[in-house]
């Protein structure tokens, strides 16, 4: 028997179904006019054909004269430097023989960048991150514009990468198309410890070759890196939102269960095809309530602070429009029923193994949080997704999550849950709206009030920590980080000297136009702030000393200055500096079409 639907989560459902009526109806219309009950073949010509398979085995090229046999095309993003992705140097393969034994062909249609994070945190490379979003995007449109192709599987775990391809994908919702991740390395040395590590690394209190054997110790070997950041909640998303195989996102690589799930995701691509009897375009798996589902996924686990730029661009490319409000009010209803790093203890692996994602499904189910009636690639129903996958006698099965948490430090129950909001709010206030995660930021440290002081570029802040200036109450002001400035890099080589000023005592905060990493911590931090100060937003008017004020718990943030005085202020000027260098150059034009950061920080459908 089905529960109700929460009576708000019904309401921002509609509201946002209304605000997409005539978006997301044209959106449709194009789908079907893509559509066709034709196998790939049928598409092309002998010579296209020819020229599709030329570079085929024999096997393939033999199976590719059946005018009736379809064919999948394999977008990833594999490369060795995300060790995400790693494992996807072997998929291609494995997918192609599970379609060969479901009488299909498939292909690599082709790949897309996939750049880390990790590598360029604090680096000139960072203010190419999430333009690299847009660009999977548009690769990903590219690989399948070959149009020979009955279904599509895509490659990619980490940060922008799923939203990349997601965006790019649904310019092709016709096609059925499974998302294929490869999982999370197995724990390495805690993350609490690699946090102490950089702590006093911070400070001056250890060396690099302490820092490095933390680092390494905690980055040790294939999969998602394993805390709870933008790579993870990508996989939460697809889950939520029905477009991997239940359980899929949390095995880890190497194994025989990981190999089983790639190859039924290969075959139920075919199954799924037009022509078929369970036709899944993907355009219509997302739609407003899948979309709804996400957003209730990404409260409930306390998810990546990314997701408030990324959510709202995989949503337009369906043709639904979501903004921060309707973030907001999920918050307000979701209860927060997961902590994994930085939010709690353990890692995502702790979690998985605590019940993970469907028992957070099975549990918001329960409470009429998810929207139970969606299509998924796995079939109708969300309830599809409380179940866990298996292997029984080397078979793929699936079998019913747990009931109960078997790890309340890590996941909890709807009736008992860690914070009876979500992990994200909306702030606004006279310096405009921002978002802050609140789900890893303890009570005590959601409101601070302190003067300013004011940087225009995340390494003078580093300078002045160094430099022992910082030691005191203080809201650090980081401006000139938004998308049209430099590109809006992820300011996450703040957290280490924001965390330690915290811990000594001091009342700190962050606001900026810019970006916390997907694993924002335990400092409080109005990110996102839009309009941005290259855009003549009101933090371009802050200096030093003004007071202001962080209220997470109210949802406020403001510079105690009078409205007059603070219109009259000149905005500053933008440092410069980041026009050239690092491949830099060639963003000029994303940079000077980009839209707000509210609107997804995207240059695609401006």
């Amino acid at each position: 028997m089905s529960v109700p639907v929460n009576s708000q989560l019904a309401e921002v459902t509609d509201r946002i179904v209304t605000r997409s009526r005539d978006t997301r109806e044209a959106y449709l219309e194009r789908l079907e006019a893509a559509k066709t009950s034709a196998p790939g073949r049928g598409k092309l010509s002998c010579a296209n054909w020819a020229h599709a398979f030329a570079g085929s085995p024999p096997e393939d090229k033999l199976k590719a004269l059946d005018p009736k046999a379809p064919n999948i095309g394999i977008v990833t993003a594999y490369n060795d430097m995300l060790s995400a992705h790693q494992p996807f140097e072997d998929y291609p393969e494995l997918i192609r023989q599970a379609a060969r034994e479901a009488g299909a062909t498939a292909q690599v249609a082709g790949g897309v960048p996939a750049m880390c994070d990790g590598v360029t945190q604090g680096r000139p490379g960072m203010e190419l991150s999430l333009f690299s979003r847009d660009v999977i995007a548009m690769s990903a449109a590219v690989a399948l514009s070959h149009d020979a192709f009955d279904g599509a599987l895509c490659l990619g775990v980490c940060d922008k990468i799923v939203p990349g391809l997601m965006i790019g994908s649904l310019a092709f919702g016709h096609l059925p198309t499974i998302f294929v991740p490869a999982g999370p390395m197995t724990s390495g040395i805690s993350n609490a410890e690699k946090a102490r590590v950089r702590g006093l690394y911070a400070e001056g209190k250890v060396g690099r070759e302490e820092l490095l054997k933390a680092e390494m110790g905690a980055y040790h070997g294939p999969g998602t890196c394993t805390f709870y950041g933008t790579a993870n909640s990508n996989q939460m998303l697809m889950e939520m939102m029905g477009v991997h195989l239940p359980g899929a996102a949390f095995v880890n690589p190497g194994t025989a269960l990981r190999e089983a799930l790639t190859r039924a995701a290969a075959q139920r691509v075919v199954q799924i095809r037009a022509g078929a009897n369970d036709y899944t375009p993907l355009g219509r798996v997302i739609d407003e309530k899948a979309v709804v589902n996400g957003m209730v996924g990404l409260m409930a686990t306390g998810g990546s602070t990314n997701h408030a730029l990324h959510l709202v661009v995989m949503a337009k490319a369906a043709g639904v429009l979501i903004d921060w409000d309707d973030m907001n009010d999920i918050s307000a209803v979701t209860p927060l029923l997961a902590r994994v790093y930085p939010n709690g203890p353990g890692d995502v692996n702790q979690f998985q193994a605590a019940g993970g994602l469907s028992f957070v499904t099975r549990e918001l189910l329960g409470a009429g949080l998810l929207h139970e009636d969606v299509l998924t690639v796995a079939g109708p129903g969300l309830s599809r997704y409380t179940a866990e996958p298996f292997l029984q006698d080397g078979a793929l099965i699936w079998k019913a999550g747990v009931h109960k948490s078997l790890d309340p430090s890590m996941v909890r129950s709807a009736s008992d849950p860690f914070d009876p909001e979500g992990g994200l709010k909306l702030l606004t206030g006279n310096l405009g709206r921002a978002v802050i995660k609140t789900s890893a930021v303890k009570p005590e440290h959601r409101v601070v009030e302190a003067p300013a002081v004011v940087f225009d570029d995340q390494d003078d802040f580093l300078a002045a920590f160094k430099a022992g200036q910082l030691d005191k109450d203080f809201v650090a002001v980081v401006r000139f980080q938004g998308p049209k400035a430099n590109g809006m890099p992820e300011l996450h080589s703040l957290s280490p000297a924001l965390g330690v000023l915290q811990d000594r005592g001091r009342k700190v905060a962050l606001v900026t136009d810019g970006r916390m990493s997907g694993a924002s911590g335990k400092t409080p931090a109005a990110i996102h702030l839009t309009p941005e100060a290259v855009a003549g937003g009101a933090i371009s008017r802050i200096r030093n000393g003004d007071i202001i004020r962080l209220d997470a718990e109210r949802g406020m943030l403001e510079v105690k200055v009078d409205k007059t005085e603070l219109a009259a202020r000149p905005a500053a000027k933008p440092p410069g500096g980041n026009d050239f260098g690092f491949g830099r150059e060639l963003f000029t034009h994303l940079r000077a079409a980009v839209g707000g950061a509210e609107q997804g920080a995207t240059a695609l459908f401006n």
